[in-house]
């Protein structure tokens, strides 16, 4: 398990969820939501810049276990088609989110499948993005046991 922030030890904590977990050779990662900004416009650019950060915190998420985007085998996506980005167009949202993707993720392209609904936990929430990833541990030549990764603020567990 990966909790990175306080932020991140407060919600698994209080809402019990770990934001990612390794299980052997995968990585799951926690939905991270992209959301808007309290203040300024709403348009397709700042929701590619939001998207941006979203994609920032799953690299790390990810790094932070051994993985990476290269590593990615699944997608879900859950979209609030109405968010006023868009004005409700769900194609141009769903694109301007894989643009966005593609800056991270190129080709070969992981499974993915993307779901709208009338809304998500947060409220400033536009779009939340999960991911699983496959990355066998490494063995290590000096001690042959499988690296782990899983820690919060140096304190290492077993979780």
């Amino acid at each position: 398990m990966i909790l990175s922030d306080p932020a991140e030890r407060t919600a698994y904590d209080e809402s019990n969820y770990a934001p990612a977990r390794r299980a052997g050779d995968y990585v799951y990662v926690s939905g991270v939501v992209v959301a808007r900004q309290p203040e300024g416009p709403r348009t397709p650019e700042t929701f590619k810049d939001a998207t941006r950060r979203a994609f920032a915190t799953l690299r790390a998420r990810l790094q932070a276990l051994g993985a990476d985007f290269a590593d990615v085998v699944l997608i879900n996506s859950y979209h609030d088609w109405s968010a006023p980005e868009f004005h409700g167009d769900r194609m141009a949202q769903f694109t301007a989110l894989r643009e966005v993707k593609a800056e991270f993720m190129p080709a070969p392209h992981p499974a993915w499948t993307a779901v709208g609904t009338s809304g998500l936990i947060r409220e400033a929430g536009i779009v939340e993005v999960q991911m699983i990833a496959y990355a066998p541990l490494r063995t290590s030549s000096r001690t042959e046991r499988p690296e782990r990764s899983d820690y919060y603020a140096g304190d290492r567990s077993d979780n």
